[in-house]
């Protein structure tokens, strides 16, 4: 689970609209991690034993600590920040600044926009087809209707058509499509389902407001409306499967 917010924490204070491929050694790192929760979960109260075994139980169970999550994933994450990004923490080499300062159009923008759907469908599409996943249905953070709806908005406003979907949207919708070939991949496929998903409600949206300073007159999109908590507790939940 490290990875997803790895790759997700990085893309939210870049200017990357897509995430990077996550390293496959994270993933088995991070099922470890989950699976190690799981079976100290399931054993942590002993059956048909003697006392004598049952003290000494506890006595390992309460000696053995897991690694908060959350913490794990920040350290990792902070190390692949700049020192521009994080002064503290960050340890990534900060790439050279172009001459003139790079500003989105709303052509970009909507690129953005459309590359986002495309991988929104497939997260959505292997949740809906996945009864292990059927948890995650009806959360409250699905986004393909409002992107649909913010795509439509920005070619009508802005005179605008609708672009295909981009080499880095394709490429990210692809990889999650294969992703999934039985029951032993979904730890990894949620890696990439909760860094997505936190990204953009954390993050994320903090892009929005500034792109919506910036170009939309400080219009706010349907993208970055999110209601309720019921999606924040889907996430979160993620953390103690």
């Amino acid at each position: 689970m490290r990875s997803f917010l790895v790759a997700f924490l990085t893309f939210s204070t870049t200017n990357s609209f897509v995430p990077t491929t996550i390293q496959r050694r994270q993933c088995s790192i991070s099922r470890s991690i989950i699976q190690s929760q799981f079976i100290n979960q399931c054993f942590s109260k002993p059956l048909f034993m003697s006392s004598t075994e049952a003290v000494s139980t506890e006595k390992t169970e309460s000696t053995t600590e897991f690694p908060p999550i959350l913490e794990e994933l920040r350290d990792v994450a902070m190390k692949l920040h700049t020192r521009e990004q994080s002064p503290r923490e960050g340890k990534a080499e900060a790439p050279t600044k172009p001459k003139e300062p790079y500003v989105p159009t709303h052509a970009d923008y909507l690129k953005f926009l459309v590359d986002s759907d495309a991988v929104y469908k497939v997260l959505e599409d292997i949740v809906n087809n996945n009864e292990e996943l059927s948890m995650f249905r009806n959360t409250g953070i699905e986004r393909t209707q409002q992107l649909e709806k913010d795509i439509d908005w920005m070619c009508k406003t802005y005179d605008l058509q609708r672009p295909d979907v981009g080499h880095a949207g394709s490429m990210y919708a692809k990889e999650l499509k294969d992703m999934i070939k039985s029951s032993e991949d979904i730890p990894q496929f949620m890696c990439h389902y909760y860094n997505y998903y936190f990204a953009h409600l954390a993050g994320g949206r903090m892009i929005g407001k500034q792109m919506s300073k910036l170009l939309l007159d400080g219009e706010t999109l349907e993208f970055y409306k999110v209601s309720g908590v019921v999606g924040y507790t889907c996430l979160y939940s993620i953390c103690n499967i």
